[in-house]
C-alpha cells in the first residue's frame, strides 16, 4: 500500500517547492507532474513527488486518516469513524480506470 502525504506548499520554484506537512515537517518536493504552484497550495505527495493538488478540505481528510494510521501503529487507540469518515456507511467505489461498461 502507498500512503501520500498532504503537504503545504511553502516557496514554489519551477520544479520544485518547499512544502510543509501538517506536523511541521518541511522538505523540497518534485513538481514534473503538477507545474509549479504557489503558496499556500496543498498537495498530495509521495516519496518527494507531488502527485495531485488538493483543495484544503481535501487535505485535512486525507491527513486525519494518515494521522489515525500513525496512532493504530503506535498502538494508541484512536477514533477510526472520524478519521475516515468519507469511507463510513458506503460500499467503496472503485476508479473511473478500473471500471467496465460504467460499472461501479
Amino acid at each position: 500500500m502507498c500512503v501520500g502525504i498532504p503537504m503545504q506548499v511553502v516557496h514554489g520554484e519551477a520544479t520544485r517547492a518547499l512544502c510543509r506537512a501538517h506536523d511541521g515537517f518541511e522538505t523540497w518536493i518534485d513538481l514534473w507532474l503538477t507545474g509549479a504552484q504557489p503558496p499556500g497550495t496543498w498537495l498530495l505527495t509521495h516519496l518527494g513527488v507531488a502527485r495531485e493538488v488538493l483543495d484544503p478540505a481535501r487535505a485535512t481528510q486525507i491527513g486525519a486518516a494518515v494521522d489515525a494510521l500513525g496512532a493504530l501503529l503506535a498502538g494508541r487507540s484512536t477514533n477510526i469513524d472520524a478519521a475516515f469518515a468519507d469511507l463510513v456507511a458506503r460500499e467503496p467505489e472503485l476508479p473511473d480506470f478500473l471500471r467496465k461498461d460504467g460499472n461501479r
